[in-house]
């Protein structure tokens, strides 16, 4: 196994503290505890990034507390972030930038998250493979508990050393582990963990799992790991419970991680196996009901009937919205659901355009410009139920939706798709 000695100058360089720093601004994020945002970073950028340099050189360089941020949990928990100041987070880019080829060729090669060229489909693709093509049916579905808070520090530094000899960068990557997190207005030690929310954290994490998943490698189990996103496909009901009772006693044992126990089970595909956000069965993949539930939810705010705003505006700000929901989710069978849910959107525009008309009146007229006849119904213009009805339809026909105004049609989007 190679070793690497001096890695140190490396993060010595404008250039690499620009690279960095341009990578920092393009993932976004909130300000650190000293208040400063990437915007003011960047006002002063040659200056602050000159600092920064000078400081890595004498080696006066010192990491602050990450800010403690907590966000709700879909299943109700919560999960905590740190988020560092903009300068640590540009250190800390600079570092996994170095760090992470050295170590990304060797990981095993059914870790997908947090990996450069690996997303989330093809994780889901890999269990797929491996449930219908070689019918490892009966699957370990595991779940960690608070995986990225409780990673062990001087087991994270072990596994670095395995490749990594420069005291440097070691010392520099034990600084972001110790770093503390402010909360209110005091500060409170991190004996354990990386905080989630740091650039640095995942390839951490993913350096620290590897044991596992080489672990399980050499004793010739399958596995599919999307961070701490387990899965073990197995043949057989007994094979899954052996390789549980063997993962376990390697992940709490060895790793000193905890394996929730209550969401941690067997399961065979054909009942569903939940996975990164699908239901993957042995002949079809689904999207997650509650998946569907909350993408419905976010719609019905960004097309709430009160709303001032024009249809084209509010179709603008529901776009990426959609591409990103159907970006995603395409790996699944889910034609029909997408199908149903742009049936539901276009009823809710037509429900905004039919209560800022206000009258029938505005209605009619509309109908008359596009050719249409009267008679005419005179309709309630608030209501939910007349905005499905024939006189709507006909004055706000689909194509005007989706050609006229540009709204992206999620029942065109082909899916169910592979991905190698």
């Amino acid at each position: 196994m190679r070793k690497y000695y001096s890695l140190y100058g490396q993060l010595l360089s404008m250039s690499c503290l620009y690279q960095a720093f341009s990578q920092v601004r393009r993932n976004k994020g909130a300000a650190g505890i000293d208040g400063q945002s990437l915007g003011a970073f960047e006002a002063n950028l040659e200056e602050e990034l000159s600092c920064l340099l000078l400081e890595l050189k004498e080696k006066r360089y010192q990491v602050q507390p990450v800010r403690r941020v907590t966000i709700a949990k879909e299943d109700g928990g919560e999960r905590q972030l740190g988020i560092p100041t903009v300068r640590d987070r540009i250190v800390q880019q600079a570092l996994r930038s170095i760090l992470e080829p050295i170590f990304d060729p060797y990981f095993h090669p059914s870790s997908y998250g947090y990996r450069p060229g690996r997303s989330g489909h093809h994780a889901i693709g890999k269990a797929e493979l491996f449930i219908r093509r070689y019918r490892r049916e009966w699957v370990v579905d595991m779940d960690l508990s608070r995986c990225f808070d409780t990673l062990n520090h001087d087991l994270i530094i072990r596994q670095f050393r395995q490749r990594i000899t420069d005291g440097s960068v070691l010392s520099l990557l034990r600084q972001f582990l110790e770093s503390g997190v402010m909360v209110g207005h005091h500060i409170e030690e991190t004996p354990l963990g990386s905080p989630q929310g740091g650039v640095i954290s995942p390839l951490i994490a993913n350096v620290y799992l590897d044991a596992f998943d080489q672990f399980m490698k050499g004793r010739g189990h399958r596995i599919v790991r999307y961070a701490d996103d387990i899965l073990i496909l197995c043949a057989s009901k007994a094979g899954a419970q052996n390789a549980l009772r063997v993962a376990r006693g390697f992940l709490e044992g060895e790793l000193r991680l905890s394996v929730n126990t209550t969401k941690t089970h067997i399961v065979h595909s054909r009942e569903g196996v939940r996975f990164l956000g699908v239901v993957i069965h042995t002949g079809y993949t689904r999207i997650q009901e509650k998946k569907v539930v909350n993408f419905k939810q976010k719609l019905k705010a960004m097309t709430r009937r009160n709303r001032n705003t024009g249809l084209a505006a509010i179709i603008r700000e529901l776009n990426p919205v959609l591409r990103g929901f159907a970006n995603y989710f395409r790996i699944a069978n889910c034609s029909r659901v997408l199908k149903q849910v742009m049936g539901w959107i276009r009823r809710r525009l037509r429900c905004i355009q039919l209560k800022q008309w206000k009258k029938p009146g505005r209605l009619h007229r509309r109908l008359k410009q596009m050719g249409y006849r009267p008679p005419f119904l005179s309709i309630k213009m608030q209501s939910w139920r007349n905005a499905g009805s024939p006189l709507v339809h006909l004055a706000i026909p689909n194509a005007y939706l989706h050609e006229d105004l540009g709204l992206m049609d999620l029942s065109k989007v082909k899916t169910g798709i592979t991905v190698p």
